[in-house]
């Protein structure tokens, strides 16, 4: 899958060790780097587990439309789809087998 980021300085964490571990810590670091592996690796988002560990789900309220993956608790990586159009089943969710870009947004406590 193509990941893209929001901003240049979560591309920077996102990709340099040293910022990584600066800014997040070293668990959650490496619990970063090994989420972002396992995106890259995926097909599409469909294939990102909504089970423990990672507990991957859309968020809903104001967050409809972004995408939770755990991280070192309480941090989270948020992520959207970058494809365009975005393709939506007729409930209205996400259709993630059609969602092979994603733009991360945000490490963030959601709570």
């Amino acid at each position: 899958m193509d990941i893209y980021f929001r901003t240049k300085k979560l591309q920077k964490i996102c990709s340099e060790e040293k910022e990584m571990q600066k800014q997040l810590g070293t668990k959650c670091a490496e619990k970063l780097r090994q989420r972002l592996m396992e995106l890259k690796a995926a097909d599409a988002l469909s294939d990102m587990s909504h089970l423990p560990p990672t507990r991957f789900h859309e968020l809903s309220g104001n967050r409809t439309g972004q995408f939770s993956i755990d991280l070192e608790h309480p941090y989270r990586l948020l992520l959207i789809p970058a494809n365009e159009p975005i393709r939506v089943h007729d409930d209205g969710g996400i259709d993630r087998k059609r969602v092979t870009e994603i733009e991360v947004i945000e490490i963030v406590d959601t709570h």
